[in-house]
């Protein structure tokens, strides 16, 4: 289902091709790394594709315009194959930038499995690493948004135990349940827990941090942010008006959200038919 949906959804930057499979056999937290983290490691085979940088650029802006970037902090990165790393790389903001600062000069390319600098003269964030060993131990995901989302964290802070869903869209767009990580657990800095969970979710709701949404390219991830956010928002609305009103709220049950999930890619992206005429 994944290989067909990948081939129908026209993402910027350019589609992968269908037979592209990203494998690595180093995990990030494994003993005696050959290479340090941000080692400056420039490879000439590695050419910056403007194409892709302008569409990192521009759904970086995007996500400022829409208020979910405040700091230096947060992050996104795009994956594209390159046939000498079979991972792909990985374009990224450099530390000290803001995706609303960003531009195409900022922009640093490394590989997944070390986090070597291929392309660019700066260091990636600590967050980079979290997103790498995403992009390593998912296959399927090429993109990666991190923010340190304002309702999120206002919503766990005052006593929310989760995320609820309200609305239709939710759960065809977003394809797999949440995940939730308490607060003490931080997996930018260290990604080992990360290869527990991630196989069952499109986002990670970090209490006290914000959240880290995946997607198979970076429209698809951006949309998701955006209807995570929409739901949260709604959450807001709903206590809100149901303390004002004395009444109980209305939620998706998790058997209807799992139902969603299943038929998300028919209803998100529906296929052409070419009907045969006789």
């Amino acid at each position: 289902m994944v290989a067909s949906a990948w081939g129908r959804l026209k993402p910027r930057p350019p589609v992968l091709p269908s037979d592209v499979t990203f494998r690595s056999s180093f995990a990030v937290n494994d003993p005696a790394p050959p290479y340090l983290v941000n080692e400056y490691a420039p490879d000439p085979r590695v050419v910056f594709d403007r194409e892709v940088g302008e569409s990192y650029v521009r759904y970086a802006h995007r996500l400022c315009a829409r208020g979910y970037v405040q700091s230096t902090l947060g992050g996104m990165v795009i994956r594209m194959p390159h046939p000498d790393y079979p991972d792909g790389i990985a374009y990224a903001k450099p530390a000290g930038v803001s995706l609303e600062e960003m531009t195409l000069d900022d922009l640093v390319i490394t590989d997944i499995p070390f986090g070597r600098v291929l392309h660019g003269k700066a260091a990636t964030s600590v967050g980079h690493q979290m997103n790498r060993e995403i992009l390593r131990l998912r296959p399927d995901v090429h993109c990666v948004i991190h923010l340190h989302h304002d309702e999120t964290i206002a919503l766990l802070a005052a006593g929310c135990e989760e995320i609820k869903s309200y609305s239709l869209t939710f759960s065809y767009l977003m394809q797999k349940p949440l995940e939730y990580l308490p607060a003490h657990l931080n997996v930018e800095e260290d990604v080992a827990p990360i290869k527990t969970f991630i196989q069952r979710t499109n986002c990670i709701v970090m209490k006290r941090h914000g959240i880290t949404v995946l997607g198979r390219n970076v429209s698809e991830c951006y949309h998701r942010v955006n209807v995570y956010h929409a739901e949260t928002r709604r959450q807001i609305m709903v206590e809100m008006l149901c303390a004002a009103k004395g009444t109980r709220p209305e939620t998706i049950t998790r058997d209807q959200m799992e139902w969603m999930f299943s038929r998300g890619d028919g209803v998100v992206y529906p296929a052409l038919v070419h009907r045969e005429r006789g």
